[in-house]
């Protein structure tokens, strides 16, 4: 039967004045605290679990706490990890101040973020500023009270103490953001906020016109073996001069290609001196087989013997170029004067070799507020310089002038005896540093010790400031991170978050931290993937010791069936 149609049962008028009501009380009585959504970032396409989840959105609303008493739950339980806080809140707010106030932020985000909209969800935050701490919605309850005068005017909230599990907290509210600073899985980064570049020396192995003997020039591999589980030993036979120094000395580089590790190279790390035929190369140990090498030597000039490290520098996170230069030698002159000091004779005591351009001729000043300096030009021919000019012969030299004829690379052919060397890097301490540099081709014609040239490391100064909570991305690795804190004095950076980057999860030492708001630059010096900030940190330790009582990967500690 019908209800009676003389009786009302609820106009949208009365509705209207106990919505009303019900906000004013709210705004009276009740608490400012601060609604953040649940965005998912991430989840698994086959059971849609979510994987990650942001919170970088904030409205403020006005709600009445239910348990005005305190927190009800379970309260503080103490558990083998620590005390475990099960405090639970439950809030009420207006249905009406969330539809107009919120659900019509909510929905303009993409359907993948957020899939409901038009009510407050479980999984979502709420500040309350009183205990200044966050909690989660667990259960929205939207039917009580029921259906006074046919309507529904408030959302019950009843939520617990929020448990962070990596989750990504940016709502631009400080307050707020830094309740999980300490919390999650966080990660060091310690980075190097001066570099400083690496130093060598070349030594040559000498050289007489008629000398028979020479030095190893080339290394050939005839056959790579396989099975290498460790670098082998590389030895060549004793030197003809029965000095040990003038032995050669090399180490092996090995590869993996298709599962099979082989030597891929040999560098040299002494290129001997006083061979007389090429000594033999043996390869031994390293637990595989097979491999096999010969060499040439060098009799009719000089080359690099090896590279003495001066300075092994900082900062260095891969192995820098190294630049040898080239053998070809630089010209020289020298000059005299005649009355009135000025330059009259021009002598070539070297041509040089390998001009492919014509050098510049620098000419030192009589003295400062003396006469004038003298000018003159060069001319090359087949790779040297046959000439000299006098363009200005000055005046005011009581002393004959110094003459320097350029040597620059720009205008130098490259022979192919130039020598190359190739570096590897290493800690000592906690700095990464040039360790030793190679010779991979000691090169020919050498008549002095050519200059070494290593490149940078890959910052030579730190600069900025990190700030909480923004992106963090590494240079190479690609991997990106959310900072949680930053020791500018001791140049530790804790982060969360960290993604997967192009090549691996985590960061390569030596790469850029590169601040995406901050701007701040810094070289990682070293990757600690540990937590040493979680509580459950010790897990590790607690499942080794239990391994010492009941160990599963032997066999059935209970015996078999």
């Amino acid at each position: 039967m019908a209800l009676n149609p003389f009786f009302l049962h609820g106009t949208s008028s009365e509705q209207r004045l106990v919505q009303d009501l019900i906000n004013e009380q709210l705004r009276m009585y009740g608490v400012e605290v601060v609604y953040i959504p649940r965005k998912f970032v991430n989840r698994k396409t086959i059971i849609e679990e979510v994987t990650a989840s942001k919170f970088d959105d904030n409205f403020a609303i006005e709600a009445y706490v239910n348990n005005f008493e305190g927190y009800s739950g379970q309260g503080d339980i103490l558990t083998k990890f620590g005390v475990s806080l099960k405090d639970e809140l439950a809030i009420t707010i207006s249905k009406e101040r969330f539809e107009d106030f919120i659900a019509p932020f909510l929905e303009g985000f993409d359907d993948s973020e957020i899939t409901l909209s038009t009510r407050p969800r479980e999984g979502d935050l709420i500040y309350f500023p009183l205990g200044e701490r966050l909690f989660e919605v667990k259960f929205v309850e939207h039917e009580s009270p029921f259906y006074q005068l046919g309507k529904n005017y408030v959302y019950e909230l009843k939520c617990e103490l929020f448990e962070y599990e990596d989750e990504i907290i940016d709502t631009s509210i400080e307050k707020i953001d830094t309740q999980v600073k300490d919390d999650g899985y966080i990660t060091t980064l310690k980075l190097i906020g001066i570099g400083r570049t690496a130093t060598a020396t070349a030594i040559i192995t000498g050289f007489a016109a008629t000398t028979t003997t020479g030095y190893i020039n080339q290394i050939f591999i005839n056959n790579d073996g396989s099975g290498y589980t460790s670098v082998p030993t590389i030895g060549f036979s004793s030197s003809p001069t029965g000095k040990a120094s003038d032995t050669a000395t090399a180490v092996g580089f090995l590869t993996t290609r298709s599962r099979i590790t082989s030597l891929e190279k040999i560098l040299l790390t002494n290129a001997g001196a006083g061979y007389t035929i090429a000594p033999t190369i043996t390869i031994s140990g390293g637990g595989g087989t097979g491999a096999a090498a010969t060499c040439s030597i060098e009799k009719t000039s000089s080359g690099v013997l090896k590279f003495v490290i001066s300075d092994g520098g900082v900062g260095y996170g891969t192995a820098p170029i190294v630049t040898v230069n080239h053998p070809s030698v630089g010209a020289a002159a020298t000059s005299g004067i005649g009355v009135g000091g000025t330059v009259n004779k021009l002598t070539i005591t070297n041509t040089g070799t390998g001009y492919t351009g014509v050098p510049s001729v620098t000419v030192s000043s009589p003295g400062v507020g003396i006469g004038t300096t003298a000018i003159i030009t060069a001319s090359i021919s087949a790779g040297g310089v046959s000439a000299l000019t006098i363009v200005n012969a000055g005046a005011g030299y009581t002393v004959a002038p110094t003459l320097t004829i350029s040597n620059q690379d720009s205008i130098k052919s490259f022979p192919l005896g130039r020598a190359t060397g190739i570096s590897s890097i290493g800690f000592v301490g906690s700095d990464s540093v040039v360790k030793a540099i190679y010779v991979s081709s000691p090169g020919f014609g050498y008549l002095s010790s050519p200059t070494v040239t290593i490149a940078n490391p890959e910052s030579l100064t730190g600069i900025g400031t990190y700030l909480f909570n923004e992106v963090v991305i590494g240079s190479r690795s690609k991997t990106r991170a959310r900072v949680k804190d930053w020791d500018k004095d001791n140049n530790i950076l804790k982060i969360s978050n960290v993604g997967i980057g192009a090549t691996q999860l985590g960061f390569f030492p030596g790469e850029t931290i590169i601040g995406t708001e901050s701007g701040a630059l810094y070289t990682v010096e070293t990757f600690d993937q540990m937590d040493t900030y979680d509580k459950y940190s010790q897990n590790d330790e607690i499942e080794e010791e239990a391994d010492l009582i009941l160990d599963f990967t032997e066999s059935n500690p209970f015996g078999g069936y």
